[in-house]
């Protein structure tokens, strides 16, 4: 039970890392204009209230690191589980919750893939994290 614990534990506290640095280099894009360049309407303020939820999400999509693929390469696990976050912000958040209409796309026609290199950084932070604090996962 103590080994099940720890696993969960570990993948969470990677998957909030990632959600750390995810929301931090959102937040670098849109203040040094990368997001405004592509044409792409995310620029958020930096402030806990907006950050936090990146961080608790992130964790609990960190719980994605449990699966076994453990013979993946760095990348290609960071790729695969970025693709749960990216599909619900993309088919889910975007158009229900945000009313940015299909995929983002009225937040500017590169959104989906600002996205989608946002959840593979994600996705890479975290098994990155979780690969330097336990070689067994």
């Amino acid at each position: 039970m103590s080994n099940l614990l720890r696993k969960l534990s570990l993948a969470l506290a990677a998957g909030a890392v990632g959600g750390l640095v995810n929301g931090l280099v959102l937040w670098l894009a849109g203040a040094h204009g990368v997001t405004a360049a592509l044409q792409v309407r995310l620029a958020p303020h930096l402030t806990p209230a907006w950050l936090y939820p990146r961080v608790v999400w992130g964790g609990i999509w960190g719980l994605l690191l449990l699966l076994p693929l453990a013979r993946s390469t760095v990348v290609t696990r960071a790729l695969v589980i970025s693709l749960g976050p990216t599909i619900v912000q993309l088919l889910y958040v975007f158009p229900t919750r945000l009313h940015a209409g299909f995929l983002g796309l009225n937040l500017g026609s590169l959104t989906p893939l600002v996205v989608v290199v946002l959840n593979a950084v994600w996705g890479l932070a975290a098994v990155l994290w979780l690969r330097s604090s336990d070689r067994s996962l």
